[in-house]
């Protein structure tokens, strides 16, 4: 089993009130609540985390892409991506990712994604998000009803350039370029691994199913309420006749581990609180703009992960405990009792994510062990524990799988050295 530390870089100091003063954490939210002089200290502790990570033996670490929001300070993941490839040495890099239908041409990201594996000596991910509706439709303007076929496109001519040895003409209804040639190109062949995020769209399980990549559920709710979704996906495996290898999937978990559950419950409550409180604030004007959710999704049924936030925000009222059927997720207890965050003892958590792991049948289990306003010290002692008492323990799990979607990268022999300023972070 692979165990991946993911990072959202959350803006750690939005106010108390955040949430009574302000529509939104996304798209509107204002200017005045940034301050970038703290957001310099911001981002330097949270590559001072990514890198203990790496340094305690996780075998990724992720970042991802979000605009306008203080919900996530990455609008660009392969600046973080490319520094942690020269501060790292054999941990995956895990991009999660680039929203490739924003980018014009696409073929930007075919180019800045083969720099990080050249970089890296092949330890790339590449994660093709079609992108959140903030994201894509209102703080990029794009039409929601051509998304999917635009971010199509955009992954055919990605592929394309990493794999076509001459120059080709490209002819799109949304991109046209005469020469695509792109310099550099990755050292993995045919390319870096592809695996698509996604927050419960029918359309992206059942295409990563078609077309061989690892479909990743980036659940803020937890592995509850992850269930429908992953047995989607794993249905839609059998239709088409694909075994049930749990690396073809992924999942996203919120884990606090302490010395006991009520340590850890003490430990981590204010940041789940603030996360789920502030950095889930989502207008629903924002979260389902017509055209964006397809009818196949929405006659299943399925509430995507934005939606379901926005509906809390919209609902929830300061006194109010519970929204209709739906938990309103800003009081520690609830947010344990229903899973979004898992706490415990390092054996109650290892308990806890064998279950999540063989119940969903997903072999790359992604953990968010830094989240809302949580310090650098104690994401680090999270992370520290971790890594020494829960890994160990899951490793072995699902061992009688090939991984076929895993980097592939050059032996170490045949790599650059590290230099000797620089740590040699999880260096074999």
């Amino acid at each position: 089993m692979k165990f991946m530390w993911f990072h959202l870089m959350p803006y750690t100091e939005l106010p108390d009130d955040f949430r009574e003063k302000n529509p939104s954490v996304w798209v509107d939210i204002h200017s005045s609540l940034f301050d970038p002089r703290r957001a310099h200290h911001m981002y330097n502790d949270f590559m001072d985390e990514m890198e203990f990570a790496a340094e305690c033996g996780f075998d990724a670490i992720c970042c991802n892409e979000h605009h306008s929001n203080g919900y996530g300070l990455m609008p660009s993941p392969n600046l973080i991506a490319s520094s942690l490839a020269r501060r790292t040495t054999n941990t995956a890099l895990c991009v999660m990712g680039n929203s490739i239908a924003l980018y014009n041409p696409p073929t930007r990201v075919a180019e800045e994604f083969a720099m990080i594996d050249c970089i890296s000596g092949g330890r790339l991910i590449a994660g093709f998000p079609v992108g959140s509706p903030m994201d894509t439709c209102y703080a990029f303007g794009q039409n929601p009803s051509m998304l999917r076929e635009r971010y199509h496109e955009a992954h055919d001519l990605i592929v394309k350039a990493w794999t076509e040895k001459d120059t080709f003409a490209f002819n799109g209804r949304y991109n046209q370029q005469r020469y695509v040639n792109i310099w550099p190109r990755p050292i993995q062949r045919p390319h870096p691994p592809i695996w698509v995020p996604g927050g419960g769209s029918v359309e992206t399980w059942q295409w990563c199913a078609e077309m061989d990549y690892v479909y990743c559920y980036l659940s803020y709710y937890g592995f509850k309420a992850g269930r429908a979704t992953m047995q989607g996906f794993w249905d839609e495996m059998a239709r088409i006749g694909k075994d049930r290898n749990p690396y073809r999937a992924g999942f996203l978990q919120f884990v606090g581990v302490g010395e006991s559950r009520q340590h850890a419950f003490d430990l981590y409550s204010e940041a789940a609180e603030y996360f789920y409180g502030r950095c889930l604030h989502v207008d629903p004007r924002f979260a389902s703009p017509p055209g964006y959710t397809t009818e196949a999704t929405q006659r299943a049924g399925i509430q995507g992960m934005v939606q379901r936030a926005a509906a809390n925000s919209a609902s929830a009222t300061p006194s109010a405990s519970r929204i209709g059927n739906t938990p309103r997720p800003t009081e520690m207890k609830q947010i344990v009792d229903e899973g979004y965050v898992i706490v415990g003892s390092a054996d109650e958590v290892v308990e806890q994510l064998r279950e999540v792991a063989t119940d969903l049948n997903v072999g790359h289990l992604m953990l968010l062990l830094q989240f809302g306003n949580m310090g650098k010290d104690l994401a680090k002692y999270n992370t520290k524990l971790f890594a020494e008492k829960v890994m160990p323990k899951l490793h072995p799990l699902f061992s009688e799988w090939e991984n076929r979607w895993w980097p592939q990268p050059m032996e170490n022999t045949q790599r650059a050295e590290v230099p000797a300023y620089l740590p040699k972070v999880a260096a074999e």
